[in-house]
């Protein structure tokens, strides 16, 4: 069977979808053994895992990333290999070497741990591992069609610049941040809006930040 090189060559921003995205260009390579003509199709699976021991982290980084690792002094221990996605692509017919289009959808939820990582940091590259799997469709030398999986050891590596992250999100959501709370939170949040007279929830939160600051207690009085 094929023997398989993966190699990631770029990653770009998909400009219109209808969530954040970027692609990565993926090439596929292969050691064409003596009893194979061509690969039909690949039906490829891959996990992305963001490595963070692999970057250092300036003083700026150090609040922002204490909900992930805890203290600087600490992150020795704490600092795991994470999941960042999973995602999946149909490669074309090829005999020597083709690339395509990994998609790769981003979320802006600060709830999911890759989304904090990621805003926490200003520059440098953020080091990634791409697992790959999956089905090959390939024809050996006297046209008969052969099945086999992509071995589970297959695998790239990938430093992605951390700007192209926050472009792709600039993009999406320019001068925005996305906020995702309970119902009731916002329910409240909407009632003293309304109660308050203010026109936006930015203009409503920032109200009660400057109240909160001001006088802490006076935010369990506005409920």
């Amino acid at each position: 069977m094929s023997d398989l090189t993966f190699t990631l060559e770029a990653a770009e921003t998909v400009e219109f979808a209808a969530t954040p995205q970027l692609v990565f260009r993926l090439r596929i390579s292969q050691n064409v053994a003596a009893d194979v003509q061509q690969i039909q199709s690949i039906l490829l699976r891959c996990q992305i895992r963001i490595e963070p021991t692999g970057r250092r982290y300036n003083a700026r980084a150090h609040e922002p990333l204490h909900d992930l690792f805890g203290q600087p002094e600490r992150w020795s221990q704490t600092m795991r290999t994470m999941l960042w996605q999973h995602t999946n692509v149909v490669v074309p017919a090829f005999t020597d070497s083709v690339v395509v289009d990994l998609p790769v959808p981003c979320s802006y939820d600060f709830n999911i741990a890759a989304t904090k990582y990621f805003d926490a940091l200003e520059d440098g590259e953020v080091p990634l591992r791409l697992l790959f799997s999956g089905t090959i469709f390939h024809e050996t030398s006297d046209g008969a069609l052969q099945i086999a999986q992509v071995p589970w050891e297959k695998e790239a590596t990938f430093r992605l610049p951390v700007q192209t992250w926050r472009k792709m999100m600039d993009h999406y959501y320019p001068n925005s941040a996305w906020l995702r709370v309970r119902r009731d939170v916002f329910d409240e949040l909407t009632a003293f809006k309304r109660r308050a007279g203010i026109a936006t929830l930015d203009k409503a939160l920032s109200e009660l930040l400057a109240l909160a600051e001001q006088d802490p207690e006076v935010i369990g009085a506005l409920k």
